[in-house]
């Protein structure tokens, strides 16, 4: 599979704790803050290593994320991690005006993201955070592909100066990046070329990307596949030489269709070189409990649903949405 191999299944939770350690080992300004789900978002692996600098605050998401931002105020570097469903929106003022409006150094994990939490049920199933925290002035937004990609992400938020959210998951999940797999904030990562249709993706949607640009292959399409982990900053010149090159772009994202990933990539292309577009997630609604594996399929969020909008894509393209682009080159659309 174009040098792509399975390497095992790890949750990217995992991740997202082993570089809170690695981040503790190098800095002595980390401080994380738990809200007594430590062991389900793996914070447990950083208060093990650094009780002093470990601070337990109950379940009460919007105290936590408060003090974090005067633990910021105060010089040091704020990690706070719990479900995304809460993380994200219980304390979504405090995101907004603690955080993202004072500009400073707390980070949020949204553990436990999109359907594959699994039996836990619509109410701990976020599927709707993308959307709301990129829009948020100041903030840097990822969503790592695997349990690696956690880990390097993890490390680079801690790393950056200012607001930063990272998004992961419960189960275990395709593993396949190493080390030499390249990471950056604000940089996406082509991990399969081609020119019949570009397939961006995030988070463990990569996997599934990969797996329908396989299929695609037998039938003599040639997809790129390209793992869009910086939701914000989003790599605009990598979107848009997908989009000149391929004419065609198809999103997958563990989230709602409306606002994601999906919409992020529209805006770009749109503003700077529209081409046919189709969106792989969630169709505006609940989740609900189940099999992770049982959820993927109910909701559509496999191959086959990213295999069956490529061919569509390309028939739209093919149908004379191509005449509409007027872009000769990239650099035209720089600002």
């Amino acid at each position: 599979m174009s040098e792509i191999k399975l390497l095992g299944k790890k949750p990217t939770r995992h991740g997202f704790g082993e570089g809170l350690v690695m981040l503790g080992e190098r800095y002595d300004n980390v401080i994380v803050l738990g809200g007594d789900i430590t062991g389900s978002v793996m914070t447990s692996y950083f208060k093990e290593r650094f009780p002093e600098r470990f601070f337990s605050i109950g379940v009460a998401e919007q105290n936590a994320t408060t003090i974090a931002a005067g633990f910021a105020l105060s010089g040091k570097i704020a990690f706070f991690a719990s479900y995304s469903a809460f993380s994200a929106f219980r304390n979504a003022d405090q995101l907004r005006i603690s955080v993202a409006y004072n500009d400073i150094n707390v980070k949020i994990g949204g553990g436990h993201a999109g359907i594959t939490v699994g039996p836990d049920g619509a109410t701990h199933q976020a599927l709707e955070e993308i959307a709301f925290v990129r829009t948020l002035p100041n903030m840097t937004l990822v969503v790592p592909c695997d349990y690696l990609e956690a880990k390097k992400a993890t490390i680079a938020i801690g790393e950056k100066f200012g607001p930063c959210f990272i998004r992961f998951g419960r189960s275990a999940v395709p593993m396949f990046t190493t080390d030499e797999t390249p990471f950056e904030i604000g940089k996406a990562n082509e991990l399969r070329d081609g020119k019949d249709v570009a397939i961006v993706a995030c988070g463990l949607m990569v996997w599934e990307a990969l797996l329908a640009a396989e299929e695609l292959s037998k039938k003599g399409i040639n997809a790129r596949v390209i793992n869009n982990s910086s939701i914000k900053p989003i790599d605009v010149e990598t979107l848009v030489n997908a989009a000149r090159d391929c004419g065609c772009i198809v999103t997958a994202e563990e989230h709602q269709v409306h606002g994601g990933l999906g919409g992020a990539v529209a805006e770009v292309t749109a503003k700077n070189y529209p081409v046919p577009i189709e969106f792989v997630g969630v169709r505006d609604k609940f989740g609900c409990s189940g099999e992770p594996e049982e959820l993927m399929v109910k909701f559509g969020l496999t191959w086959k649903e990213i295999y069956a909008s490529a061919l569509k894509a390309i028939e739209r393209r093919d149908k004379g949405f191509r005449g509409l682009r007027q872009v000769k080159d990239v650099e035209d659309y720089k600002e």
